[in-house]
């Protein structure tokens, strides 16, 4: 059933909700920023470095690597400390691992700085608690659309500014400079959302769960579904060590990767193990019916999300490369034009979410999955006779629905479990993560044509699976540090 039409001022800063809105997606946009700044200097990075193509390659897989566990691990953090705290913190420390990849002398240090500042780009977690804490169900979506596709403009905008920040700098540390620069931001900005932000409205309860070590689920049927819904993202640690491993991109050698192997099952181990530890007791003494939801709600989104926020890293990172090889185009041409994938993030993820706001949660979710599926069919038919102002529309248009299913996606995140949105966050942000792994490591396999109809392939299946979703309806209950049960309103 269609709910009551959203409509959202965001220029009446006058509403706390609103200026809190500005602030998170600003603090989202600055993490984007700081995270993806060496991606536009990579050009005069490698000419000082003297780096190799192999070397490139790897520096951009160490940068996403571990966003996969961070966003896990934020939500968490958020969950028991609230977004304020998390959020502030998170941006004064990124500082740091920013300004020591900006005075790196060794291919060894960017490296390393590389793959701790991964841990920036878990901040989006952190907002999306933070919003459904302000705005009710009915505008839930379209505040969640504008946090994700404004915050997410980051990335565009470091590539727009930061060479040219550079050549203002000048000379051969310009590039220096300008990284240096985002980590100031960052650091600046941390003070700022610390000081203006709140958990929540005046007088409403901040619900946390008992423990956050693990998500709490219902049933043991939900018990071993979830254990079992987290291999995955270890397997996708380790489809990135063996990529950058002997044989692949030879960042280090066999002995180097066994260690690596064996820390990251160890760890698989570990959360397996605080998952069954955190609800074991806790379902022997049984939940309470008003404290139960289904656990299935959590692995469908996480499926939505691996097709459209993994599917659009990996297509924004080929998708340069596969304009220039099929339509002869220069590097920079190519790069313009393949920019508008991520452009459309500024409308489209808001119009999801708006989107589920006004026609509800599942319809909306199959709706722009069928449109996906149906986008990247067409660009699987791409070829060099395609005019190229009509492959520039395929591309664009398939964007349109792959975004606006990422709003849908987190229009619903907040509605499952208020005291666990932090953790059901995360573990979808991570499912995007390892989706845009899998999806690159399919891309070495086969050419781009089959690449889209994977990714078609998987939207087809995940349309079949949001069938089970359950719309939100009515309320969820809560219960304060009181002792009392609240409701609140989710349809």
């Amino acid at each position: 059933m269609a709910t009551q039409h959203a409509r959202l001022n965001l220029l009446k800063l006058s509403e706390p909700r609103i200026r809190l809105l500005h602030l998170s997606w600003m603090a989202f946009f600055v993490s984007f920023v700081v995270w993806f700044s060496h991606a536009p200097l990579m050009g005069e990075i490698r000419e000082v470095f003297d780096l190799t193509s192999d070397q490139v390659k790897a520096l951009l897989i160490l940068n996403v690597a571990l966003t996969i566990p961070a966003r896990v691990v934020i939500g968490s953090l958020v969950d028991r400390f609230g977004p304020r705290r998390v959020f502030g913190g998170l941006l004064i420390i990124a500082a740091l691992p920013c300004w020591a990849f900006a005075l790196s002398t060794t291919y060894e240090q960017l490296a390393v700085t590389r793959l701790l500042l991964g841990f920036v780009g878990a901040g989006f977690v952190v907002g999306i608690r933070l919003i459904s804490e302000w705005f009710p169900a009915r505008e839930v979506g379209l505040a969640e659309g504008v946090y994700g596709g404004w915050g997410n403009f980051g990335s565009a905008a470091a590539a727009m500014t930061l060479p040219t920040l550079a050549m203002l700098f000048g000379g051969e540390n310009g590039w220096r400079w300008a990284i240096a620069s985002t980590g100031l931001l960052s650091c600046i900005y941390g003070v700022i959302f610390l000081w203006r932000a709140r958990n929540t409205p005046a007088g409403a309860s901040y619900f946390r769960p008992k423990k956050a070590s693990a998500l709490e689920v219902s049933s043991r049927r939900d018990l071993y579904f979830y254990m079992a819904m987290c291999v995955p993202l270890y397997s996708a640690l380790l489809v990135i060590v063996w990529r950058l491993g002997p044989g692949q991109l030879g960042l280090y050698g066999l002995n180097a990767q066994l260690a690596l192997v064996a820390i990251i099952v160890s760890l698989a181990i570990v959360q397996l193990w605080q998952i069954w530890r955190v609800n074991h007791a806790r379902l022997r003494e049984g939940v309470p019916q008003h404290d139960r939801y289904r656990f299935r709600q959590v692995a469908i989104l996480d499926l939505a999300y691996m097709v459209t926020f993994g599917s659009e890293l990996a297509v924004v990172s080929m998708l340069p490369l596969f304009f220039i090889d099929t339509f002869a185009l220069s590097a920079v041409l190519a790069g313009v034009l393949a920019s508008g994938f991520a452009f459309m993030n500024l409308v489209a993820r808001p119009g999801g979410g708006w989107l589920s706001d006004r026609f509800g949660r599942k319809r909306s979710l199959s709706i722009l999955l069928c449109g996906l599926m149906l986008g990247y069919g067409l660009m699987s038919q791409i070829g060099s006779t395609w005019p190229l102002v009509l492959a520039v529309m395929a591309t664009m248009c398939c964007s349109f629905f792959v975004q606006a299913g990422e709003g849908a996606v987190f229009a619903t995140v907040p509605l499952i479990k208020r005291r666990l949105t932090g953790q059901i966050s995360g573990m979808v942000g991570a499912y995007g993560n390892a989706g845009a792994v899998c999806f690159l490591t399919v891309l070495t396999f086969v050419d781009p044509s089959v690449f889209f109809l994977v990714i078609a392939g998987c939207a087809a299946v995940t349309l079949a699976a949001v069938q089970w979703l359950d719309e939100p309806r009515g309320h969820i209950a809560e219960v304060d540090e009181n002792g009392q049960v609240q409701l609140i309103e989710v349809s």
